[in-house]
């Protein structure tokens, strides 16, 4: 995390850093992985494949760390900015009823995902801020937490549906029809609220720390932010 003159947070994802260290490591990897090939007994060669393919995971490892933005979040006076190589969404402070951390029930216990929750005023107004591509990205990745619900939800835990599938129309407050992954989108967010109680979701891995206390970071901000517009008004 870093600050800067216009007093905006910056964090990094822990999933994006060591992407040239984890390119080293496939190179040097792959290195002894064909020096076993070509030098050892044939008696060595599967062992030397076995190298040469780990390497190989390396490098997309590698690759997909470095095509990360370099910041996954910024934090600002006017809000959170979300980074994503599809695009990004923003989340103005007036917006955020709550933040916190997501919990599903199992059997008589309250489990925490590995989630950071933020429960909307106005859900509509989010998609107005979203790219489109990115909420692609969030639909196919947002499955388990629909799963989760489903799961939670039944007594046995091995109920099934087709609830991770979205309805491709969706009717907005002001009697407007929209339409693909928008709607989609749209769906899939009024199922979480009421399945987990939050609008938009955020990993621990997009994060530098902890999601509990990553909620205290935005908490306060927020908090900041409120106190200080109300002295200036």
């Amino acid at each position: 995390m870093s600050g800067s003159e216009s007093e905006s947070i910056y964090i990094r994802s822990s999933a994006a850093t060591n992407g040239i260290t984890t390119l080293i490591i496939g190179a040097c990897v792959a290195v002894f992985g064909f020096s076993i090939i070509t030098f050892l007994p044939k008696l060595f060669f599967l062992v030397g494949v076995l190298f040469v393919s780990g390497s190989i995971i390396a490098f997309v490892m590698g690759f997909y760390k470095l095509r990360e933005p370099k910041y996954s979040l910024e934090i600002t006076k006017k809000g959170i900015v979300y980074h994503h190589r599809k695009g990004q969404w923003r989340m103005p402070w007036e917006n955020i009823q709550r933040i916190d951390v997501p919990r599903v029930h199992k059997g008589l216990e309250h489990i925490d995902l590995e989630m950071v929750g933020f429960r909307l005023k106005q859900s509509e107004a989010f998609l107005d801020n979203i790219s489109p591509r990115l909420v692609t990205h969030l639909l196919m990745e947002q499955r388990p937490l629909v799963a989760q619900i489903i799961q939670s939800g039944c007594e046995t835990g091995q109920c099934y549906g087709d609830d991770v599938i979205e309805d491709t129309k969706y009717k907005l407050s002001d009697g407007t029809l929209i339409k693909g992954v928008s709607a989609m989108f749209a769906n899939r967010m009024r199922k979480l609220q009421q399945g987990l109680g939050y609008d938009v979701f955020l990993s621990v891995n997009e994060l530098d720390r902890g999601a509990s206390e990553f909620v205290t970071l935005l908490r306060e901000c927020q908090e900041s932010v409120i106190s200080k517009n109300a002295l200036t008004e």
